[in-house]
């Protein structure tokens, strides 16, 4: 049996934004040699009215309009694959992570809706058993924007699309702590000079300066996550 690429299928009211930067650089060449695989769907296909109507006025009034329930579930029925992990980018979701980030790289599939308007009627979360996640305490125009940001993470971490699975071990997030500093050539810029024990050569002094980095920043910038890294320590 031939194994499947990991899939996303993406719905939205603006296609045209997809790939988009998932089209470039290590995720875009990820896609280009079938590492991944992206469906987008357009919602306002499944529009039921000649002028293609997508949303309606909020139940009990209100500002703005709402995504309708049998417009999105329509699609959702054509469209969604039976096993794949339906998402909803949500500023009310779970907050995202790097974690959230390795769980859904675990599934073979997901599927991404993304709101306009006020959001998606309530009945469509409900009915699906949708999972709500957020990218953070701010609003966005839409959910394409957050759906980059998921997509990015969780594909980097598929195998074969980094050069080096050692850089993902070492990336902040990873193991409750930031990354540590890094430095290149010249050796001396702007009279700042690249820390000596990088051009020792002595790998176990170089290890201990970059746990030592990575703990500090970490202590100093992230507190919560200091808390979490002492405790994976006892």
């Amino acid at each position: 049996m031939i194994n499947q690429p990991w899939h996303a299928t993406v719905f939205t009211l603006f296609p045209m934004l997809y790939p988009g930067p998932l089209g470039h650089s290590v995720v875009g060449n990820a896609l280009t040699e079938g590492l991944w695989s992206l469906d987008v769907v357009n919602i306002r296909d499944y529009a039921q009215d000649k002028h293609k109507t997508v949303d309606d006025t909020p139940c009990g009034g209100g500002p703005g309009m709402v995504m309708r329930a049998d417009v999105l579930g329509d699609a959702i029925e054509h469209n969604h694959p039976k096993d794949a992990h339906l998402i909803y980018l949500s500023p009310r979701g779970r907050p995202f992570n790097q974690q959230i980030a390795h769980e859904l790289k675990g599934k073979k599939q997901i599927s991404l809706i993304c709101g306009r308007f006020e959001g998606i009627d309530e009945r469509v979360v409900e009915y699906y058993g949708i999972d709500e996640i957020s990218i953070g305490d701010y609003i966005l125009s839409g959910g394409e924007y957050a759906s980059y940001c998921i997509l990015d993470a969780c594909v980097r971490l598929l195998p074969g699309v980094l050069g080096s699975d050692g850089s993902l071990e070492t990336e902040s997030f990873e193991g409750h702590l930031l990354e540590y500093p890094h430095y290149t050539r010249p050796r001396v810029w702007h009279e700042r000079e690249v820390p000596e024990v990088l051009l020792s050569g002595d790998h176990g002094k170089i290890a201990q300066w970059r746990c030592e980095k990575a703990e500090e920043i970490t202590r100093q910038r992230r507190p919560d996550m200091w808390q979490k890294y002492i405790a994976s320590k006892e």
